[in-house]
């Protein structure tokens, strides 16, 4: 009886045993479920945070492989595989791969500018730009060395490089053409100061009207310069905005250029639809808009006669204005170029000529611009020039 009775205890005593494991089993794998599911959710809030970077977030393993992408980076790939790739099969351009490679391999924070120029953005989609600048800022993890973690932020950068390209070719091409003038203003002084020159009446004569139309050049210059640079700076935004009629400006600007109208015996014909057509804008830039466009047709038409047309009309949503002629026109290879800063499609000039500034088209651009809308021009030498603008109605 008494060995029954042990029996029974010890089988009880094992069953508890048997029972208390099982208890202590399960409530390890709940312990290890919860800790899976709470790394699981700070992984998503780490993703989450990251895909709302406005840049592209990589981070690396110490071999290269890419352990991780955010959305900002995936779109850059247009749909191509990032995760579990090396750094060099994620670039199609060695100046990216380096950049990054020498970090991991040095162990040191680096941030370069990578400058391409190909179609393709840093991870290989085609972009609409033929030229792209990046910066790559890369750092090793201090929190996750022991993985050997690098991470990489990729900053497209184009526009703010594009923009200091812009006024560094600015600065480069105002100081050339400020040069020329200035060098034949300081020749001609010296010839009349250290030549003796000043007795001579005819010859100092000629030699100060030379001087005189190049310092009007340099004015022109500087006057065009600054109204580009309040235009670009900002300031072109602060329009004076009010109601006007478009014949009443074209009347204006043709008693400004009445002068050279008459004599380059030039014919004018102006047709607005309707007739007291006004429109939305800062009739200053306006004015200025249209006086670049028909100065330009008769200065590059000197010989006459010369017939400009001026057009204006209203559709339902839009405003269309166009100036036409019928001179020695634009070859089709300058075209393309008119409207940038600095370019003249006449390169040779006497000197009893002032050169334009070479900044008329640039300026007529920039101040359509501001107002919303759009300039267009085309030509058949010998037939017909014409600039069109297209104006949103407001």
């Amino acid at each position: 009886m008494l060995e029954i009775t042990l029996i029974v205890i010890i089988l009880a005593l094992a069953w508890m045993l048997v029972n208390q494991s099982r208890r202590h089993t399960a409530e390890g794998s709940q312990q290890q479920s919860r800790s899976r599911e709470a790394k699981k959710e700070v992984l998503r809030e780490r993703d989450q945070l990251l895909d709302a970077l406005g840049d592209a977030f990589l981070l690396v393993s110490e071999t290269s492989q890419i352990v991780f992408a955010n959305e900002c980076a995936r779109k850059l790939v247009k749909g191509r595989r990032l995760q579990g790739r090396s750094i060099m099969e994620a670039f199609l351009d060695d100046a990216l791969s380096v950049a990054i490679m020498r970090c991991i391999r040095t162990g040191k924070p680096m941030q370069e500018r990578v400058v391409l120029h190909s179609t393709y953005t840093p991870l290989g989609s085609v972009g609409e730009q033929g030229l792209s600048a990046w910066v790559i800022d890369a750092a090793p993890l201090a929190s996750y060395s022991e993985q050997g973690l690098t991470r990489v932020v990729i900053r497209d950068v184009t526009t703010e490089h594009q923009a200091d390209q812009v006024r560094r070719d600015f600065v480069a091409n105002a100081s050339h053409e400020l040069r020329t003038p200035m060098a034949i203003i300081n020749g001609y002084l010296e010839n009349l100061l250290d030549d003796d020159l000043l007795d001579d009446p005819v010859m100092s004569r000629r030699f100060l009207e030379t001087m005189r139309k190049h310092g009007q050049r340099i004015s022109l210059l500087v006057e065009d310069m600054l109204v580009i640079s309040k235009m670009e700076s900002g300031d072109a935004m602060l329009l004076n905005m009010d109601s006007f009629s478009i014949k009443e400006c074209v009347n204006d600007v043709c008693d400004r250029l009445e002068a050279m109208i008459s004599q380059q015996q030039a014919v004018v014909d102006i047709s607005v639809v309707p007739d007291d057509l006004c429109m939305m804008g800062d009739r200053f830039y306006w004015t200025q808009v249209i006086f670049n466009l028909m100065e330009n047709a008769l200065k590059q038409n000197p010989q006459g006669p010369l017939k400009l047309v001026v057009q204006a009309e209203k559709s339902e949503d839009q405003i269309k204005i166009s100036i036409c002629d019928n001179g020695v026109g634009i070859p089709a290879a300058d075209l393309p170029y008119i409207f940038k800063r600095f370019y003249r499609v006449e390169k040779h000039h006497s000197q009893s000529e002032i050169k334009g500034t070479g900044l008329g088209l640039s300026i007529v651009r920039r101040a359509i611009e501001a107002h919303g809308g759009k300039i267009t021009a085309s030509s058949i030498p010998g037939q017909q020039t014409c600039f069109v603008i297209s104006l949103p109605v407001e």
